[in-house]
């Protein structure tokens, strides 16, 4: 039932949707699955009930994962990686309304932040690599073309205060370093100029110390308010269409979300 609702409500109440990963990235190869990301609005009433929807939902397509609009938000303004770089895809495949003024907070999100919150996840990668170095005898050679790639989008985010996740004309050596054409001396060392780079850049990156989190939290409570007056307009003209006495409006969350 909790699959169902989650499917539901991201087929009928997406505001916005877009492709991921390498296609979203500039390096995508014949062999390249069709990420697909996206954030629904969960309709207010399902919050009063002792069972609340879904923060995130996986599906109904295949390799699709998609976000609550509120559990997005949070995580955005804590500066991950996924979400900022979800909000400056290229490829978006659906938007509304809503959708549109929350491509239109993506500065909001931005922060200093993203240095601790990318190299972090950066750190972490590094240390599954090493793992399968040690293993294996060599890492895997996608994930280490990914780790550049989130370690350059740091490096210049800092240095412009702009996040831009195609990585241009680096696609060619990126794609050398999946094929498994770099050593990995050269290329732990690729990541450590990358750290360098980062480092002064960060020392005058023109993005702010904290995201601006009350502009992302005015945005929201927007919606959700504009979403209690839909639901409230449709149990008001439910009811005046049901013969008197009827019980047409008491009946009305329980068909939510459609």
């Amino acid at each position: 039932m909790h699959e169902s609702l989650g499917h539901d409500l991201v087929r009928k109440h997406t505001v916005y949707a877009c492709v991921m990963g390498s296609r979203a990235f500039g390096l995508a190869t014949e062999s390249s699955d069709t990420d697909l990301r996206g954030v629904y609005v969960a309709p207010a009433p399902l919050f009063w009930r002792f069972d609340k929807p879904p923060t995130h939902v996986s599906g109904p397509r295949d390799e699709e994962f998609s976000w609550e609009i509120e559990r997005f938000c949070s995580l955005a303004l804590r500066a991950n990686p996924s979400l900022l770089e979800c909000l400056h895809s290229p490829l978006v495949e659906h938007l509304d309304a809503t959708g549109r003024e929350l491509l239109d907070l993506r500065g909001a999100f931005l922060s200093r932040r993203a240095d601790a919150s990318f190299r972090g996840y950066a750190a972490q990668q590094l240390g599954r690599l090493e793992a399968d170095i040690r293993n294996h005898g060599e890492p895997r050679w996608k994930h280490a073309m990914h780790l550049l790639r989130l370690l350059t989008s740091c490096r210049d985010l800092l240095r412009t205060g702009t996040l831009s996740i195609d990585v241009g004309d680096q696609r060619d050596a990126l794609l050398e370093v999946r094929r498994g054409e770099v050593g990995w001396e050269r290329v732990r060392g690729w990541m450590r100029t990358l750290h360098d780079e980062t480092d002064a850049a960060l020392a005058r990156t023109p993005l702010p110390e904290e995201p601006d989190r009350a502009r992302v939290e005015d945005f929201l409570i927007r919606v959700r308010r504009a979403s209690a007056q839909a639901a409230e307009a449709r149990a008001a003209g439910t009811e005046a269409a049901a013969p008197a006495g009827g019980a047409a409006g008491a009946g009305t969350a329980d068909r939510l979300p459609g």
